[in-house]
C-alpha cells in the first residue's frame, strides 16, 4: 500500500477525487492557508492535517511531515516548490495544472485561456521541478473552449477532466515507484 501526501491551497476537489480512487492511502494533507476549503474535505475522510503557513524554514518544515511518504500530489498548492523539498522527492511529486501546458502557466490558466480567444484548453498531470508548471508531462485531457464560454463555465468542465485524469496520473506514477 502506497503512502500519499496531498498539499493544497483550495476547495479540495482533487483531494476528493484522489479520496475516490486510493482512500487510506492518502495519509496526509500539507496546508499552507489554515482557511482553505481542503481542510473540511480532509478533517470528514478522517485523514491527518498539517498547517504550514510560511516562513524562511517552510520547506525544511513540511519536509519534516513527509516521512515514509512514497508520492506527494499537489492539488491547487499555490506556492512554487522549493529545497530540500525538491531534492528529497525528485520524481515523486505531481501537479494537476488547469491547462494545456506548456501554454499558460501559473495562475487562473483558464482566464487567459478566455482571454487569449484559445479554441481549446484543458488540464496536466506534470511533475513538479523548480520552475513554475515547468516539469515533465505525465497526463493531459483537452477541453474545448466553447462560443459563450466564461472562465467559470470552462473551468468548471476542465475540473471535471482534473478530475478523471489525476487518479489515472498518480496510480501510473506509482507503479514505477
Amino acid at each position: 500500500m502506497a503512502r500519499i501526501a496531498v498539499m493544497g491551497s483550495g476547495a479540495g476537489t482533487n483531494l476528493e477525487a484522489l479520496y475516490e480512487e486510493f482512500g487510506e492511502e492518502i495519509v496526509l494533507v500539507v496546508l499552507d492557508q489554515a482557511e482553505a476549503g481542503i481542510l473540511k474535505k480532509a478533517e470528514r475522510f478522517g485523514i491527518k492535517v498539517v498547517v504550514e503557513e510560511g516562513g524562511e524554514d517552510l520547506w525544511e518544515r513540511i519536509l519534516g511531515h513527509l516521512d515514509g511518504i512514497d508520492l506527494v500530489c499537489l492539488a491547487g498548492f499555490m506556492k512554487l516548490v522549493k529545497e530540500p523539498l525538491l531534492g528529497a522527492f525528485e520524481g515523486r511529486i505531481l501537479n494537476i495544472h488547469p491547462s494545456l501546458l506548456p501554454k499558460y502557466p501559473g495562475k487562473e490558466a483558464w482566464v487567459q485561456a478566455i482571454e487569449d480567444g484559445a479554441e481549446e484548453s484543458g488540464c496536466t498531470v506534470h511533475f513538479v521541478d523548480a520552475g513554475m508548471d515547468t516539469g515533465e508531462v505525465v497526463l493531459q485531457a483537452r477541453v474545448p473552449v466553447l462560443a459563450g464560454d466564461t472562465p467559470e463555465t470552462l473551468h468548471a468542465r476542465i475540473q471535471v477532466e482534473e478530475h478523471r485524469i489525476y487518479p489515472l496520473a498518480v496510480r501510473r506514477c506509482l507503479s514505477r515507484i
